[in-house]
């Protein structure tokens, strides 16, 4: 019977979140002061907050699709995308790439594609599942 107030005791102390009572008494830390100018690197963004790549990224980002786009041939199932005017292969190009540069979520990869092409999407969890995420 003890062991198991014991052992309740312990986890309800666990659970509480318990912390220092002496935290509120030391004054924090002030940052120290440079002398150095603080570098602020711009990168060109749009209104919707999208990171244009640089020449780097754009070289690999550009192999990444190539090989999700080999994989659809080897798919019956995949459906292309209708992407017949500039505007939509635009969006679809600056949509895989925050996707790849990691500047979206998968989720909202999906989300934002479904909005677009509500019937795609096995199509749209393809290419997610083309990035290969380390």
């Amino acid at each position: 019977m003890k062991r198991h107030f014991l052992l309740a005791a312990l986890i309800a102390f666990g659970f509480s979140g318990c912390t220092s009572s002496i935290g509120h008494l030391i004054e924090p830390k002030k940052p120290t002061e440079t002398n150095q100018p603080t570098q602020h690197i711009q990168t060109p963004q749009t209104q919707y907050g999208y990171e244009e790549p640089t020449p780097e990224k754009k070289v690999a980002y550009e192999n990444t699709m190539r090989k999700v786009a080999s994989g659809i041939q080897d798919d019956p199932n995949y459906q292309r995308l209708t992407l017949n005017t500039p505007e939509k292969k635009e969006w679809f190009k600056k949509l895989t790439y925050r996707l790849w540069d990691r500047q979206i979520t998968r989720h909202q990869f999906i989300e934002e594609g479904l909005k677009r092409y509500p019937d795609h999407g096995y199509e749209l969890n393809f290419i997610v599942r083309g990035f290969t995420f380390n």
